[in-house]
């Protein structure tokens, strides 16, 4: 491909020669232009096995906001490269595909968001980290599904709050805290597709196993849980845990280092409820392979640019997560 048509396509896709160890040159470049590589738990596993740090949305913005590299190659979806790049307006930020969206980012536009924020005037601003750029400048303070529960705690009882986009993970706070937040109407598409009844089934075939969720399930699938928690947390649990088998109700890229960090244990994926997949996957994350990542590297580019005006606003509720998820030990 030329280059426009590289742009038209939003990511490079020149072929690469036969026989080219990809993950050894994808290292090799890395080094050589001091680059890091970060990867979200839901990218392929072999993606996630070149990352110099694998992590999920908290734990990559930290990550981003300390690292002495000059280039960022973000293994995940947009609104993460426009983390990266809030944070590290200095750096090149690069993220393999432009076509890795994210259906709750893009279910809470920012002009619309503002529209609603402008009809509730009083109200503190909490925004899921899965938003864009602009939606983070309408925001008094980003959450992940990490401390989310501790930072809506941080305010008053009392404090009246719009929580956005993600409805189902609103929700479950609501009910952890006693809040009564307004509630944007938005979710991610692999989170809501959980069925409770596959679930179910297969906890029949696997009566001991324990069941994990992440709060962005509907609240039906949360109340079968054995543990909720991010991304993170359930890696974690799984790790401590004392059972052996596991049914795993998030994306499926997790089950990678899950295995990877429990090899003698069983994990399973919950199915979603519109098919005969055995899994449920983001269609956005699986954009980003491993023969992008190289030629992502060799050309730097797809590059992530943010309007500085944007970014000027978005920073502030990003800093304030950090702040506050300091403070807290998260």
């Amino acid at each position: 491909m030329v280059k426009n048509e590289w742009i038209k396509a939003g990511y490079v896709s020149e072929s690469i020669a036969e026989g080219t160890d990809l993950k050894k040159e994808i290292r090799r470049m890395a080094e050589a232009k001091n680059a890091v590589i970060m990867a979200h738990y839901y990218t392929e596993g072999e993606v996630q096995e070149v990352a110099d740090f694998i992590g999920d949305s908290l734990a990559l913005a930290q990550q981003a906001a300390r690292t002495q590299a000059d280039i960022i190659v973000m293994c995940g979806v947009h609104f993460m490269g426009e983390t990266n790049k809030i944070l590290c307006p200095e750096k090149k930020i690069l993220v393999p595909d432009l076509n890795a969206s994210c259906s709750l980012a893009e279910s809470c536009p920012a002009d619309e968001f503002r529209k609603f924020v402008d009809a509730h005037p009083g109200h503190t601003v909490i925004s899921y980290v899965n938003t864009t750029a602009a939606t983070k400048a309408v925001t008094d303070v980003v959450v992940t599904s990490s401390n989310a529960r501790e930072i809506v705690e941080s305010f008053p009882q009392d404090e009246p709050i719009i929580f956005g986009p993600d409805r189902n993970l609103g929700s479950y706070i609501n009910s952890l805290t006693g809040r009564n937040m307004l509630l944007w109407d938005g979710a991610c598409h692999v989170h809501e597709r959980f069925s409770v009844e596959k679930i179910l089934s297969i906890k029949a075939q696997y009566p001991d196993a324990k069941i994990l969720v992440h709060p962005e399930c509907k609240g039906a699938v949360v109340k079968l849980a054995d543990k909720v928690g991010s991304t993170a947390a359930l890696l974690k649990y799984a790790v401590s845990d004392a059972s052996e088998t596991f049914i795993v109700a998030t994306e499926s890229g997790i089950l990678h280092e899950m295995q990877k960090a429990c090899p003698q244990k069983t994990f399973i994926p919950a199915p979603p409820d519109d098919s005969t997949c055995a899994c449920n996957e983001c269609n956005y994350m699986k954009l980003i392979t491993l023969s992008k990542l190289y030629n992502c590297l060799k050309y730097e580019w797809p590059e992530i640019e943010v309007d500085p005006e944007i970014a000027k606003r978005a920073v502030r509720p990003i800093n304030k997560m950090l702040e506050i998820s300091a403070k807290l030990g998260k």
